[in-house]
């Protein structure tokens, strides 16, 4: 294992770190125990007592054993966050180059919550080297500690956690900078601010300890973090609060969008619903799915089925009918993306945000995938078969099935006017794999087989095996996500459900293990209301991506799959994984009227602020919120997407625990 190296830097003195006894303090490093190993990190405990008053960062180096290493802090940077790729795009997030200008640096340093779990890693020449540690210390028996679970106090300071491709090095700091830029979003950004609130400070002759659990394991690929992030995950897991049951909880949001949401004289619900006291304010943003139509209108239609309100149901099929009627670009087969004043078109929201205009794949993908569903469950629940809806898939996925690449990747836009690709390079076109995957199980047509199963090798290869998915959402220029893994999660699913290839359910579980590392691990001490001061849990929400510092519910529509997986396969980790996910979805909606700051009983927003990122919405008299005031349908949709599959009451028991997987 390698030595670690310690400097500091004071309040007011140079932006360098210089060594500790330039900054009048002093250090002893012990082993507690460990080998190093995925089971039995390396215990370092570091002392660390002031000689005169010190406020600033105290920052820990572990050097890689790597020539070039690639790093890996969870929910933050994945690789060099695609530092090698073009910088000069309109989102913008943290990369690592050598000689980069913004948005690249050669290093980066961020407050603790930025990430999903507490350790930072590199990979490279056979090995992977790393540490955990606790994100926050806190107050407990008149004592500073670092926190970890079963300890109980008030909360103090966060740490930090960084990396320098320069110095082949990660960090783990006390006290934390936001460096050299901070990142409120991918358009709100500022460089590094002076040390005030964020420094750790310590008396003259006052002494604090921490932790590091180290790691030093060999590997043959990226994926080798997920043997030490399951460590990491059990030594610091605390399951979200237990709120309300599935029923409740399904009741309560889809009740709330089928009475405020819903706009019949546009066939679809409302993008966003604003509560403005006397009368709501409509946001349509029209789409046929992702942020809208088709991904709020399915959830809805098995929410109907499973409440048994035909009200609900019947706004639901007026949505899908609309779309798989109506939708179709003759020119190509596809489905145009909008409908807005009557005319349909692709210029969606994004439009401007594409380097190439034609049909996103990621939304034509979805789309299908989505109305298959609908028509499995009406089927199957109502023994009605909408011919009409699986014409509308055969007759698109016969179109995209011809539109992979040598390579066998599906486009990330497809030509308005022919339907080819014109774009690749993402992971966005795997929501076609996932549609043609999805009608091959519903039909038994197995003519699509052979090529779905060579993409299938193609986008675990050239992306999940590197744990680096980039290009899923349309309004992140191609910057690492979470939402992809999405697509292929469900796609793996049903291929090996039609194959029963172990290498598929090994394929699905890495991809699942992926997601993971977005997804919170600890319920992180949020200081901003609401859901600093509700109790809302962290832990179980996955982060979206790089670029968007937020937690969203997207992660939460895959709990069928995990449950598919659990059903093939024992693993206690997606098992709590899941645990996890089913509770957190069952406590982000308003139990009660403006319990969230805003709006009525069921509504939920899209946007839960973990960290300092995205943190913009202003309460009435100024202050920041943490959440975003608005009803939004297509997130609250994959919350029902996820609840009302396997996870419906007769395999959930009343506490909220999964009993029947």
């Amino acid at each position: 294992m390698t030595k670690l190296t310690l400097t500091a830097r004071r309040k007011g003195a140079s932006e360098e770190y210089t060594p500790l006894d330039a900054n009048s303090l002093c250090a002893q490093v012990r082993i507690l125990s460990g080998t190093g190993m995925s089971d039995a990190p390396l215990v370092q405990e570091i002392i660390i007592t002031a000689e005169t008053d010190f406020e600033g960062v105290i920052r820990i180096a572990m050097p890689s054993v790597a020539c070039t290493p690639r790093f890996f802090l969870p929910g933050f940077m994945y690789g060099t966050n695609r530092g090698e790729a073009p910088l000069v795009v309109d989102s913008k997030c943290p990369r690592l180059r050598q000689n980069g200008e913004f948005p690249a640096s050669s290093w980066w340093m961020v407050r603790s919550d930025r990430l999903s779990h507490p350790c930072a890693f590199a990979y490279g020449d056979g090995r992977l080297t790393g540490f955990a540690a606790s994100p926050y210390f806190v107050y407990c028996d008149n004592q500073r500690k670092p926190w970890q679970p079963g300890i109980q106090g008030e909360f103090d300071q966060y740490t930090g956690f960084g990396c320098s491709l320069q110095a082949g090095e990660i960090w783990y700091t006390l006290g934390y900078e936001n460096a050299p830029w901070f990142f409120l979003d991918s358009h709100q950004y500022s460089p590094r601010a002076p040390l005030d609130a964020n420094g750790f400070t310590l008396a003259k002759g006052e002494t604090v300890a921490v932790c590091l659990h180290c790691f030093d394991i060999p590997a043959d690929d990226e994926r080798a973090l997920h043997d030490v992030l399951k460590w990491v995950y059990w030594q610091y897991h605390e399951p979200p609060r237990r709120l309300l049951s599935v029923k409740e909880t399904v009741r309560d949001i889809a009740t709330a969008i089928t009475l405020d949401a819903w706009l019949p004289e546009h066939h679809t619900y409302s993008g966003f619903v604003f509560d403005r006291g006397d009368h709501f304010e409509y946001n349509p943003l029209p789409s046929i799915s992702w942020t809208n139509g088709l991904s709020a209108a399915v959830p809805m239609l098995v929410s109907s089925l499973r409440l048994k309100d035909e009200a609900m149901r019947r706004q639901a099929l007026d949505c899908i009918d609309d779309i798989a009627h109506h939708s179709i670009n003759r020119q190509n087969d596809l489905p145009y993306l909008i409908k807005q004043d009557g005319q349909w078109s692709n210029c969606g929201w994004w439009y401007d945000r594409q380097r190439t205009p034609g049909h996103a794949a990621y939304l034509v993908g979805q789309s299908v995938y989505l109305i298959l569903k609908a028509y499995e469950w009406e089927a199957r629940e109502r023994g009605i078969e909408h011919d009409h809806w699986l014409a509308f898939a055969k007759r698109i996925i016969a179109r995209t099935e011809k539109s992979r690449n040598a390579d066998g990747e599906y486009p990330y836009i497809l030509s308005e006017k022919t339907g080819a690709g014109v774009e690749y390079d993402s992971f966005s076109g795997a929501w076609c794999m996932a549609a043609a995957a999805y009608y091959s199980f519903l039909t038994g047509d197995r003519m699509y087989m052979d090529g779905l199963l060579h993409s299938e090798g193609w986008y675990h290869d050239a992306y999940v095996r590197h744990q680096e998915c980039y290009g899923g959402p349309l309004d992140i220029d191609k910057n690492i996500d979470s939402e992809g893994i999405l697509a292929y999660i469900r796609a793996v699913r049903y291929l090996h459900e039609i194959t029963d290839e172990a290498y598929l359910l090994d394929h699905l579980r890495d991809a699942l293990y992926y997601e993971y590392t977005f997804k919170f691990c600890y319920n992180s001490p949020i200081q901003v209301p609401p859901l600093g001061t509700i109790g809302w849990s962290s832990c179980g929400g996955s982060i979206t991506s790089v670029t968007n510092p937020h937690i969203h519910p997207m992660s939460s529509s895959v709990m069928d799959e995990m449950s598919y997986f659990l059903s093939k396969q024992e693993d206690v980790y997606i098992r709590s994984r899941l645990e996890d996910t089913l509770l957190w979805s069952c406590q982000c909606h308003n139990t009660i009227d403006r319990e969230y700051g805003y709006g009525r009983k069921g509504w939920m927003s899209e946007r839960f602020c973990h960290s300092e990122g995205l943190v913009k919405e202003r309460y009435p008299d100024g202050t920041l919120a943490s959440t975003w005031f608005a009803l939004m349908p297509w997130a609250c949709g994959s919350i029902l997407e996820g609840l009302t599959g396997e996870m419906w009451p007769e395999d959930v028991k009343e506490n909220g625990e999964v009993s029947a997987l």
